[in-house]
Formats: structure tokens, sequence, C-alpha cells
């Protein structure tokens, strides 16, 4: 894989870990952003864009293009943007480029779902091309507010759907996704000290063990459902089922839900197994089951691996 690749899938950990970091934070709400607003339509949803701070060098229309593809792939990947409405406070933050950290809320200042996104003021064009945080955060609109313990569930869905619903859209490759789980979910493994995903709030076991625990879930309901119905199915029927952020749920509501729609116990049967119990996953075989290894030259793929159409159907399903 290339070096600039595997420096990006890094900065992306490093920014997972400043998001958790940052996230105990979020109980203390933050003022309400005042600035320039534009109503973005995606769909039957709006989303209320409020930008503030100081003056970006790219333009607004730049910056709703850049929000409207983050939220039309992860409309693209539920069948609908996941709360009727939101609010995007974009704060422009000066002499700092890229797009550096973001947060979302549920059931705040009159709207189902507020995320708040800090841009650097030299933030260019191709910044936003590559950026994945918006992303991320707007798969959190789609999951109930869980119990703290179950942060992991919220946090790993997020990690998990936010490359599969940019590459659904155009802004990955399947290379790029399969390189970025192949470096990440080692991170996902538990440790020695570990007490089970409800009971160890690590950032590795938050982020990348939440992860683990959706493509695992994911290739389970492949292989039970002859791979007509994967986690996209389940994920998505929660939502339908007016599941969002804005909403507190149990854990185990979302999971039944979710297991409704694919006809197995896969969701619960794991949250059941991975609760309370650090359980490890041989990864070096599972990927060798998919067909996905890396090489010098980047990912490959072998077709001809016992789960490759599982592999492909994640991505295409």
């Amino acid at each position: 894989m290339s070096t600039e690749w595997t420096l990006l899938n890094r900065t992306k950990s490093l920014a997972l870990l400043l998001a958790l970091l940052l996230g105990m934070g979020q109980s203390f709400a933050q003022p309400a952003a005042s600035g320039t607003t534009e109503v973005l339509n995606v769909g039957s949803s709006a989303i209320d864009v409020v930008i503030s701070g100081v003056k970006p060098d790219l333009s607004h229309d730049a910056l709703l293009a850049y929000v409207g593809d983050a939220a039309h792939a992860v409309s693209h990947y539920y069948d609908m943007f996941p709360v009727g409405r939101a609010q995007l406070q974009i704060v422009v933050v000066p002499g700092r480029a890229g797009v550096l950290q973001g947060t979302t809320w549920g059931d705040r200042d009159g709207f189902p779902a507020v995320t708040r996104l800090r841009i650097g003021q030299h933030t260019s064009k191709d910044d936003l091309r590559t950026d994945w945080k918006l992303t991320h955060e707007f798969v959190h609109t789609a999951v109930p507010s869980l119990p703290d313990d179950q942060h992991w569930l919220e946090e790993g869905i997020a990690t998990y759907v936010e490359p599969i619903a940019r590459y659904q859209s155009g802004f990955l490759t399947k290379k790029q996704v399969w390189w970025g789980m192949v470096d990440g979910m080692p991170h996902g493994e538990p440790e020695s000290s570990d007490l089970g995903l409800d009971n160890t709030h690590t950032w590795g076991r938050t982020y990348w063990g939440g992860a683990l625990f959706c493509m695992i879930a994911d290739i389970r309901i492949r292989q039970q459902t002859k791979n007509v119905l994967g986690l996209q199915d389940a994920l998505a029927a929660v939502v339908h089922a007016h599941g969002s952020i804005a909403d507190e749920w149990p854990i185990e509501r979302v999971l039944a839900v979710a297991d409704k729609k694919t006809g197995t116990t896969v969701l619960e049967d794991l949250y059941t197994s991975w609760r309370a119990t650090p359980v490890k996953i041989d990864l070096a075989g599972l990927w060798s089951q998919l067909g996905v290894s890396d090489s010098p030259e980047g990912v490959l793929f072998d077709d001809a691996a016992p789960l490759a159409s599982v592999r492909d159907t994640i991505l295409h399903p």
C-alpha cells in the first residue's frame, strides 16, 4: 500500500482518538452557532447549514457541495437521511487547514440532530474531497442514543459504515475501503485486561472494537441469508423504524429491530457473546477467507476465496 494512503489511515485513527477524548465532554452543551445560514434539502429531509467564524478561503457553494456529498452518501446507505431536520454548524478556525473535528448531538436546540464541525480557514477542495469526518458524524444521526456502556456500538457503526457509504457514492475505491479495514481492525482486538465491549472503554475498543463487531455481524448475516441481506439492511431497518440519535433506545431494542429485518439473531447473539467477554478474532484467517491481502502494490483480491462473494456484496448489496 502506498505511503500516502498509510499515512492517511493513521491520521484517521489519530483523529478518532481525538474525537473520543473530546466526546467525553459532549454532555456539556456548546452554544448554538450564529452566522450565515443555508438550507440544504436531502430527499425529504433538510439540513440547516450555519457557517460562522472567520471567512474561509473556499466559497459557501464549495462548502455546501461538500455537505451535500456527505449527506447523500449517508442517505444512499440508509435509503433516506436519518432525521427529517438537522443543523450543521461549520465553525471556521483562523490560520488552520483541513477538517479538524466533529461532534454530533441528538435532540438539541429544536433539531433532532445537531453536528458541530470545525474546519480550517485555509481548507482546500482537496481537503474536503478526501474528508471522512462529516460522513462519520452524519452516520451518528442514524443510531439511537445508547447508554454510556454501549457507546462503542454508536462509534463502531460510524467507523464501519462511513467508508462503505463513501464507496457506494463514488468517493473511495474498493482497495481503499478494504485497506482501511485491514489496517484498522487490529486496533479493535481485546488486550489482556479487556472485560468485553460493555466494560472496556479504550479508544481502540470503542471505535475499532465496535467496527469489528459490525464487520463480523455483516459477514455472519450474509452467510445465514445466503448473501441476500447484510448489516446495511439491518441498520436501515432501525432508521425506518424511526430510530435516530434523537431517540434513546436500549441496545436490546436496536439489535432486535435490526435482526428482525434479516430474519436472524446474529446481532443479539454476537452482543451476548462480546458484551462482557473478550473475544479475539483470527483476522489473518478471516482476510484469507475473504480473499483480501496486503502487498507492496496495495491490497490484492482473490476472487476464488471462500468468502469473496460476501466481501463484494458488503460493498455492493
